[in-house]
Formats: C-alpha cells, sequence, structure tokens
C-alpha cells in the first residue's frame, strides 16, 4: 500500500488520540489528569523549570498552564520557587513525585500494550522514523 501525507498523518493523530483516551482512563484512579501528570513528568527531567517552560512542554498556553499550575500547587503536587531576578520557577512535591512514579507506572502498560503489535525493529524504525520528521527545519 502506497501512503499519502495526509493518511499519515491522520494515522499518527489516530494513534494520539487513542493513547490519549486510554491515559486520561488509566491516571483517573490517582486523581490525575493527563495534562497534570505530563506536568510531573516533564518537572522530573526539568526541575527548576518556568512556567512558561512548562507551558510549551506540555503544549499549553501560559494562561491556561498558570491556571493548571496554581491548582496543581494547591493540592500539593508542585510548589513555586523564586529564581533570578522576578522569575518564578517551579518543582516537584514530594506527594507530587510519588504520584508521577505510580502514573509512570499505568503510562508504561498502556503505550506498551497499544504499541504491543511491533517487533522491537519495527518500533525502532518508527521511533527513527518520527525523528527524522520531527526535525527542525534549517531554514
Amino acid at each position: 500500500m502506497r501512503y499519502r501525507h495526509a493518511d499519515v498523518a491522520l494515522a499518527v493523530k489516530r494513534l494520539q488520540h487513542r493513547h490519549h483516551r486510554a491515559l486520561s482512563q488509566a491516571l483517573q484512579p490517582l486523581g490525575l489528569s493527563l495534562v497534570q501528570w505530563d506536568t510531573l513528568r516533564h518537572l522530573a527531567n526539568h526541575p527548576d523549570a518556568s512556567l512558561h517552560d512548562l507551558a510549551v512542554l506540555t503544549f499549553q498556553t501560559d494562561q491556561s498552564f498558570g491556571t493548571l499550575a496554581a491548582r496543581m500547587v494547591d493540592r500539593g503536587l508542585i510548589e513555586r520557587v523564586p529564581g533570578p531576578g522576578r522569575a518564578v520557577r517551579h518543582r516537584l512535591t514530594e506527594k507530587g513525585a510519588e504520584l508521577r512514579a505510580a502514573g509512570q507506572e499505568l503510562v508504561d502498560v498502556v503505550v506498551k500494550t497499544s504499541l504491543s503489535r511491533l517487533s522491537a525493529a519495527q518500533l525502532n524504525e518508527l521511533g527513527a522514523l518520527l525523528d527524522v520528521a520531527l526535525e527542525e527545519d534549517p531554514a
């Protein structure tokens, strides 16, 4: 079968939508939305990230992420700490770190199950092809 660009783009979107639904359902017993877990994951990898950095990493606007961050601070999942100048940085709390780890176990099961029909070689090839497609244009 010969795939057109639009067919591949739609398949990627459908897989992403399937993952979003399944991950949201899996994280629900922890009291986390997917974007909240994603925030915890990114803060684990980027401690002291700014609100703007976290908004970019989680595909949110600064304004919508600010609202989300405030709710997560209120729940004791993250904390705001002073940065250089007037900057505010964010860090995981102990509770946030525990929920991130518990969520990671659930996320791993969902994604592994979703991609289980691919052999190890196919999974590596798909990852490499997506890396190529996601490369920034040099222009």
